[in-house]
């Protein structure tokens, strides 16, 4: 069967973002203005935390992905409070450990990466920025316990507040409601 080359590109417009769903000028600007207030108000917060508790590390660098998540995409499962905070504490506990355990980075990554959905699976939390958490950890070399919980665990609660205030002042609904 022969092919137009219109039929060709629009058969290659699928893999270019042809199945991605049409979003309007006001929903983009609403999920980018969102993600970039959220994330000035944690990056100041943490900052002010860590220089309170002097703690250099106050940020971590998947944020940006799960605020893409939070802000637009505030429906989706893998949005919610829960798989947020926990996904991203759970990975990065997870990859902490993984440096102890593991002295081959080579084997330590792949082993966090895949233990983090693991531990996402059994909690019921998946977050797909919280497997970059645990990569994270094991390149940065990061091995002491509290960084899962500051800056991880505080970062993603900071995120979740930010999200859940923006959210519902522009008229989106967030956290979902448990079904009834």
């Amino acid at each position: 069967m022969k092919y137009s080359f219109s039929q060709f590109l629009r058969h290659l417009q699928f893999y270019l973002g042809g199945d991605q769903p049409s979003v309007s000028w006001l929903e983009r600007v609403r999920a980018v203005s969102g993600a970039f207030i959220g994330l000035i108000l944690v990056f100041v917060t943490a900052k002010y935390l860590g220089e309170l508790s002097g703690i250099d590390e106050w940020l971590m660098a998947s944020l940006g992905a799960s605020a893409l998540l939070v802000f637009a995409l505030p429906g989706s499962p893998m949005a919610q409070p829960w798989a947020v905070i926990a996904g991203n504490t759970i990975s990065a506990l997870i990859g902490i450990s993984c440096i102890h355990l593991i002295d081959q980075p080579l084997l330590a990554l792949p082993t966090a990466a895949s233990m983090s959905i693991l531990g996402m699976f059994i909690l019921r939390c998946l977050h797909p920025p919280a497997a970059a958490v645990s990569l994270i950890v094991v390149l940065g070399h990061i091995g002491s316990y509290r960084y899962a919980i500051f800056p991880v665990m505080v970062d993603s609660v900071l995120l979740i507040l930010a999200g859940a205030v923006y959210s519902n002042l522009t008229g989106k609904p967030y956290p979902n409601s448990p079904p009834r």
